[in-house]
């Protein structure tokens, strides 16, 4: 078999976000779309010729198609190896985990994240480096420019790999090894997390919850967590991966998690829950009647990682996305360690971790992580907090009192307005950036700004510069709100609002946090126009 060089053109809109390229199915679909990109993705990295590929994702509608195409096109460049997981599934940080483990020069992984599945929903596609992490800024803009100048790719013909088999074939000379998707991100987990700490808990009687939301994260969960630890059958509900994520949205949080929120908030809730997302980096936790916010997550993650063995010497540092709460700037100080802000987008935690500079990294929008892999980690975060439920013998509510009590209490919530016009959007930035010089002493809702700038960001590792990554305001009492365009949509613009007041006083750190950031949240929507630009009275999500 040859390789075939199909003449084409470029295809408008093939411009990556913060994670990659996501569009309706329907678009990735279309004649020359996804090959277009695939190609410009190999063009963008200095081609694949004798180079080992990993590709794998959430398996969403779609998925396996894709599949097909990029292991016919990656033959017919030259690759010498594609490793694929069984049936085309691979959770995110699996794939960041085999890249890694088998030294392999990147890998293509297939996923909108915790975006909807199905033909009328969303696909994705992203290029992760050697690393096992997400491409690049530098890497991200070859692959665009590609988009902008192609005139053909290369694809075999008539050839395609066996997806569930375990084993080796070949297309047109290249090395196609289907592996076992679960097995080694299993084996790595076992040897981070004190198994036998949790495997007693659950012989105890600890009761959990997980929630797969019919996403890529099932099949993980029922290996480890109720194989290898003996939690009982029954302990992962949705577990079995759908190509819509059974009608529903695979987003771990209090609104699309409904079914686990309703479980752990019921007379007989279990001592534990938690959900992951489509592709298996994001996770929710919440215990009896106690959800924890991901930022909260964060911090306490990062103050008691020393419960779990493959973090027993202590941490080298913390980062965190800007809009995540400063919450686990306190426990860094504690700890004398250093506390990174980056922009939002898990690239921008890979240099930290490759220099050694962090070890723990966490998103507020539900992103969790360590240097185990250069991704973000839905399980393993799970697999974080049974091991410190284990080991300090505490529920959720008592450790989050706790870390409270002893760091204070950064209140937080997040708005999200989906789906605005693009337009408008853009031009309600515009005009709170021309603004932001003149709103220092301006007070609205009783709350008086102190500060207001646009986020920026000097890598301390390789000394790119990253501008424009977030209108920041900040107000008297520790207070702050944040305005961001999301990057991770497929239509119109999705406007995020960070809401964060710190408090301190023992006799209030259990109080409503929308009752307790109700003045920033009117102060914000005042000082930024949204309700009057954009003609909504209230957000869509509410995280």
């Amino acid at each position: 078999m040859t390789a075939k060089v199909i003449t084409t053109q470029p295809i408008e809109g093939q411009k990556p976000g913060t994670s990659g390229l996501r569009k309706k199915t329907r678009v990735f679909m279309q004649p020359n779309f996804l090959e277009n990109y695939v190609q410009s993705i190999f063009n963008g990295i200095g081609g694949v010729e004798k180079k080992t590929l990993v590709v794998g994702g959430d398996g969403r509608y779609f998925n396996n198609e894709a599949i097909d195409i990029i292991l016919r096109m990656a033959a017919a460049n030259g690759a010498s190896q594609c490793i694929v997981g069984r049936d085309g599934i691979l959770s995110t940080p699996a794939a960041s985990h085999i890249i890694r483990k088998r030294k392999a020069d990147g890998g293509l992984i297939l996923s909108a994240s915790h975006n909807p599945g199905g033909p009328e929903e969303d696909f994705g596609l992203k290029y992760n480096g050697p690393n096992g992490g997400p491409a690049t800024e530098t890497v991200t803009e070859k692959i665009f420019t590609q988009t902008l100048e192609i005139n053909s790719y290369k694809i075999i013909e008539n050839s395609s790999a066996d997806l569930n088999t375990i084993g080796s074939s070949k297309i047109a000379g290249m090395n196609v090894l289907i592996i076992d998707p679960i097995e080694e991100y299993a084996d790595l987990m076992a040897q981070l997390i004190d198994f036998k700490a949790i495997s007693a808990m659950f012989q105890n009687g600890f009761r959990m919850c997980f929630d797969a939301m019919h996403a890529v994260t099932g099949p993980y969960a029922h290996e480890i967590l109720e194989k290898r630890l003996g939690a009982p059958k029954g302990t992962v509900i949705n577990g079995k991966p759908s190509p819509d994520f059974g009608g529903g949205h695979p987003d771990p949080n209090p609104v699309w998690a409904k079914e686990l929120m309703d479980i752990m908030y019921a007379e007989n809730a279990p001592d534990f829950g938690a959900a992951s997302d489509g592709d298996g980096d994001r996770n929710m936790i919440v215990g009896r009647n106690c959800y924890v916010s991901p930022s909260d997550s964060l911090a306490v993650l990062a103050d008691l990682a020393h419960f779990a063995p493959g973090y027993a010497k202590g941490l080298a540092g913390i980062a965190r996305s800007m809009p995540t709460s400063a919450a686990a700037d306190s426990v860094a100080k504690a700890k004398g360690i250093e506390i990174f802000e980056t922009p939002t987008g898990w690239k921008f935690f890979g240099n930290l971790l490759d220099a050694g500079k962090a070890t723990i990294c966490g998103e507020e929008s539900a992103g969790t992580g360590s240097n185990h892999v250069r991704e973000k980690d839905g399980l393993w975060a799970v697999l974080m907090w049974l091991n410190i439920l284990a080991v300090s013998k505490k529920s959720v509510s008592e450790l989050m009192i706790n870390h409270w009590e002893t760091y204070g209490r950064n209140y937080y919530c997040r708005h999200d307005y989906e789906a605005v016009d693009s337009d408008v959007a853009n031009e309600l930035m515009n005009v709170l950036r021309d603004k932001l010089s003149s709103l220092k002493g301006r007070t609205e809702a009783g709350m008086t700004v102190t500060n207001a700038d646009e986020f920026s960001y000097d890598d301390p590792v390789d000394g790119s510069y990253s501008k424009n990554q977030g209108i920041r305001i900040f107000f008297e009492g520790g207070g702050r709100a944040v305005f961001r365009l999301s990057g991770t949509g497929t239509q119109g613009a999705t406007i995020r609002v960070y809401l964060e007041q710190l408090e301190t006083n023992p006799s209030s750190l259990q109080n409503n946090p929308h009752e307790a950031l109700s003045k920033i949240a009117q102060a914000a929507n005042i000082l930024s126009e949204l309700s009057l630009r954009t003609g909504r009275d209230k957000p869509d999500v509410i995280t």
